[in-house]
């Protein structure tokens, strides 16, 4: 597998992380007793955690230029010390913090049992299975979207930004502006995380090792896309029948 079949895979891969519920959260049509749902388990699946799992990366990784890029996201995500001094994970809780959550919740998130089986399987994948599976899993697919290629290639789509009053949580769940700190802080790091990721996957993923990130990744997103389903469900949501079901 050459460097130009590895990046198609992987743009493949996110360019199929898309939920068909998605678009009911944008619009504002998740009710608003049950928007707790998602941000918790958000919250418990990866946000809390995200740094650790970046970790894992890191202390598997013998390459030193590979580690002094996750040292850099680890620093940011674990202290905000590139952006503004305050953790991601905490900027995180400005969101149900705004929207008056009971913040007890993201204390001791019970976790929905596709959601636990995203959470095992990411911290399998992190954990034992070398520095290149946990790198991709982390920095490329859960910090990433479907607009990457955009990040790759000009004239392609890149990830919509919201002006703050047209934010989906201000718009149509009244959070006050001044909760959005971590979109603020994700516009202004997002970009060098997302071309970070993408060098250290391009770069020094060794050929050997590209079909077992593929292998990885894939698993991940359908596991994803199970664990979005079932908060779907969860916040009310129905998908359509498909034309001729």
């Amino acid at each position: 597998m050459n460097r130009c079949e590895f990046k198609e895979g992987l743009l493949r891969v996110m360019e199929r992380k898309v939920h068909w519920a998605w678009s009911a959260f944008t619009r504002g049509q998740v009710p608003k007793e049950l928007l707790h749902i998602h941000l918790e388990q958000e919250y418990g699946t990866y946000v809390r955690d995200f740094p650790v799992m970046i970790g894992r990366a890191y202390i598997q990784c013998p390459v030193a230029a590979v580690r002094r890029e996750l040292a850099e996201n680890i620093y940011e995500e674990e202290t905000g010390g590139l952006s503004g001094g305050v953790p991601h994970a905490e900027l995180f809780l400005e969101y149900p913090r705004g929207l008056g959550m009971n913040l007890d919740r993201f204390r001791h998130v019970e976790l929905l049992p596709a959601a636990k089986a995203y959470r095992v399987l990411l911290d399998d994948a992190t954990s034992g299975h070398g520095w290149e599976v946990a790198a991709a899993v982390t920095t490329l697919f859960l910090e990433g979207t479907e607009y990457e290629r955009g990040e790759l290639e000009p004239g392609q789509p890149r990830r919509p930004q919201f002006a703050p009053s047209e934010h989906p949580l201000v718009k149509h769940y009244g959070l006050p502006v001044k909760n959005l700190a971590l979109s603020r802080v994700h516009h202004q790091v997002e970009g060098g995380h997302r071309k970070a990721a993408w060098h250290l996957m391009l770069d020094y993923v060794d050929e050997s090792a590209r079909p077992q990130v593929l292998h990885w990744m894939g698993l991940v997103l359908h596991a994803w896309l199970k664990y979005r389903d079932q908060v779907a469900e969860h916040c009310g949501l129905v998908k359509a029948a498909q034309p001729g079901h």
